[in-house]
């Protein structure tokens, strides 16, 4: 096996179908549909697997828009994972470093997945062309996971059991720098709390009334004094989903307040899950209101992979070329790092120290790979990746697809995901994954050794899936006026 080759083939393999990947992420761009919700952008991707030849999969795990494409036969099982899902009320038109919507309120690729779906869509034709190219047995796979934002798809996928076969995993992520993940990340649930209580004429007979709104205020005033008895890496966040109205002369009769729930172990999580519904209980009682919930998605905390990941960083340091840049696209990365608050630029320099600090800031495109870490991170988000690394081996990459300092979901975000330089750093992070797991097909030690460190992380500790088994995905209705992708 000669790793130079392996980056070789891929990269011939990729740069074949160039600009049809970049005319499908610049679609789903265009698209921006949010979870669960993501129709058009997953017909594209299937039917695109479907002209490389995979067979597909449609529906799985009861999501509308999950799918698996499978290509080969016969272990070993090498799956590359894929999200296409937007957020809303990120809507920013492409290439502009000031804050202008497309349609004010509606919905942006925030997080790049526009560019992450495809990404690891060219990881899977370049890895199935290697297997069939060359005769090998194997099974390359393409999974389509719908709503990472919140919806957990991947969650749903696993405990389906989509991924019993699978003996290694890859992804990757956009972001300001090219470097491999080596970090652990928090667990959640999303669950959603809802009050009904009785609605009256404010000002004639409001001692008639039970305001579920005042249910819903108290709950999260609640909340906010339980941060200061949670562990530190703990987070909470919410969002009202119904006041109940609009009218400040009706008595709110129902209103609904959703919640993210995390912490660095799905167990942290479940505890402080039970102190939230012991406020909502109290929340009930103040108001006279009853309240019921239901939980809406969950997440588990990330088992990083060594084995696997210094595979990654070896082909994206050593063995493939970084991109070059044209003056265009550095004029937009630089426009975009200016228009970033004062404080954003702070945040960064302090996660990548004085030195790298000095350069990106005047040329924040980064064009170099960060060293691999030698003890495993901690990010503060949450993703599901991690329900398949708790099953499988997994491995991220992230690349360079926007300006230095860029922060996640914001307009900046969606402003440079059909640039040149996104583009770029796209495909390479399909090289990267690609030849990472053409080398595990090729290398039964290095699946098994990568089985042995997960098992060794995961010290005897069984998988619990973080969805209770009642509840399934939604099933959204397809939009009247959608036409065919």
């Amino acid at each position: 096996m000669c790793r130079g080759e392996i980056a070789q083939f891929v990269t011939s393999a990729i740069e074949e179908r160039r600009e049809r990947f970049i005319e499908i992420s610049d679609r789903i761009w265009e698209f921006a549909e949010t979870r669960f919700t993501e129709f058009r952008s997953a017909e594209l991707l299937c039917e695109a697997l479907e002209r490389e030849g995979f067979a597909v999969e449609r529906e799985v795990a009861g999501l509308a828009t999950g799918f698996v494409g499978s290509f080969g036969a016969g272990g070993p099982v090498i799956a590359f994972l894929g999200e296409f899902d937007a957020l809303a009320g990120l809507s920013q038109q492409a290439g502009e470093a000031a804050y202008s919507p497309v349609v004010p309120g509606a919905n942006g690729h925030g997080c790049g997945h526009n560019l992450l779906g495809v990404g690891s869509f060219a990881a899977a034709v370049a890895a199935k062309e290697y297997l069939r190219e060359h005769g090998l047995s194997g099974t390359v796979r393409y999974y389509g996971c719908p709503a990472e934002e919140s919806g957990s798809g991947k969650t749903y996928m696993t405990r389906a059991g989509l991924f019993a076969d699978v003996d290694a995993a890859f992804c990757w992520h956009p972001a300001p720098m090219n470097a491999v993940m080596h970090v652990s990340s928090l667990a959640n649930v999303l669950v959603n709390f809802k009050f009904a209580g009785r609605s009256a004429h404010a000002a004639a007979a409001p001692h008639l009334g039970r305001s579920a709104l005042d249910a819903v205020e108290l709950m999260n005033v609640g909340v906010n004094y339980l941060r200061e008895h949670m562990i530190p890496e703990a987070r909470v966040h919410y969002a009202v989903t119904n006041s109940g109205g609009f009218a400040p002369n009706v008595v709110p009769s129902e209103a609904e307040v959703v919640y993210s729930i995390r912490a660095p172990k799905s167990s942290q999580v479940l505890g402080l899950y039970e102190r939230i519904q012991d406020i909502a209980r109290g929340a009930a009682l103040m108001t006279g209101t009853s309240a019921t919930w239901r939980q809406e998605g969950g997440a588990s905390n990330l088992i990083p992979n060594a084995a696997l990941e210094r595979v990654m960083h070896r082909y994206m340091k050593e063995e493939l070329e970084l991109p070059s840049y044209t003056e265009e696209e550095m004029a937009l990365a630089k426009a975009i790092y200016e228009s970033l608050p004062e404080e954003d630029k702070r945040s960064a320099a302090a996660m990548v120290g004085e030195k790298a600090n000095g350069l990106l800031s005047r040329r924040p495109l980064a064009g170099f790979v960060a060293p691999y870490p030698e003890k495993p991170g901690l990010m503060s988000g949450s993703t599901d990746v991690s329900d398949v690394s708790w099953n499988v081996p997994t491995a991220q990459c992230v690349t360079a697809t926007w300006a230095y300092a860029t922060p996640f979901h914001a307009w900046q975000t969606v402003a440079q995901g059909k640039s040149g330089y996104a583009h770029k750093a796209m495909l390479l992070a399909g090289k990267v994954m690609a030849c990472a797991g053409i080398e595990a097909l090729l290398d039964p030690a290095l699946i098994a050794q990568a089985k042995a460190e997960l098992a060794a992380r995961l010290a005897g500790e069984a998988y619990v899936c973080p969805i209770p088994a009642d509840v399934m995905p939604p099933r959204l209705s397809r939009p009247l006026a959608e036409t065919k992708a």
